[in-house]
């Protein structure tokens, strides 16, 4: 992986999600009435969200946990609520300071926010690392390299989302390819589950974990892949 490709497509990301896309991601991951598509969106996230909680399982306690790309915070809520210590950060600080506003009283000591890259050594170690949507926007090689580096801080398990390889959203990107840059987000990078399967075996870091459980979320305007990396 190129560094300078990885602080580039890492700049673009947090100039849309911090400037461009805040409010109406704010919106987005709160109870207001959003429009259909929306919905569709706020439906699948949901899912995702539930199935990759699922994996970590229903006792935390104990356990620290990395939000990698924790957005407004939803997903490091619900862990803390399961007895896990959260280190959630995000490349976007307004969305940061929102997920401080929106935490309840009775988990707020269990999670530590931060905004900044998620592959800073300082965060530490940790017994499990969840990277929700917070990869898809990087090529399939920058992504596993990026995630080899968490993984030799990491005790138990990985589990992220990816945007599954399919004809409609290659087609649905190279429309949304034709707008002037400024109008657009950053685009998806979609992955095979083949590939990352293969790139897993390029790192060293890699050499102790495996794949696990895969589930495919389709919702609406919402489709994303789940993947599962356990330390053996």
């Amino acid at each position: 992986m190129s560094d300078v490709t990885y602080q580039e497509r890492r700049g673009q990301i947090e100039n849309y999600f911090d400037r461009t896309a805040a409010a109406a991601w704010a919106k987005l991951t709160s109870d207001a009435p959003v429009g259909r598509i929306r919905a569709t969106v706020r439906a699948g996230r949901d899912r995702m969200r539930s199935t990759l909680l699922s994996w970590l399982g229903e006792d935390l306690t104990g356990q620290r946990i990395l939000d990698a790309g924790c957005g407004t915070g939803a997903l490091a809520v619900e862990a803390a609520r399961r007895g896990a210590h959260v280190v959630a950060i995000d490349l976007s600080p307004t969305l940061v300071d929102l997920a401080r506003e929106r935490i309840p009283k009775e988990v707020a000591h269990l999670v530590e926010f931060h905004s900044g890259d998620m592959l800073d050594p300082g965060l530490g170690h940790f017994d499990h690392v969840v990277a929700m949507d917070s990869i898809i926007h990087y090529q399939t090689d920058d992504a596993v390299h990026a995630l080899a580096q968490l993984a030799g801080r990491t005790r138990g398990s990985i589990v992220f989302t990816f945007a599954p390889r399919t004809p409609l959203l290659a087609a649905m990107i190279s429309i949304g390819r034709l707008f002037p840059q400024r109008d657009r987000a950053p685009w998806l990078e979609p992955m095979a589950e083949k590939r990352i399967a293969r790139l897993m075996k390029v790192h060293t870091e890699l050499d102790p974990w495996r794949c696990g459980r895969t589930q495919r979320i389709s919702s609406g305007f919402y489709k994303s892949q789940a993947m599962e990396w356990l330390r053996t």
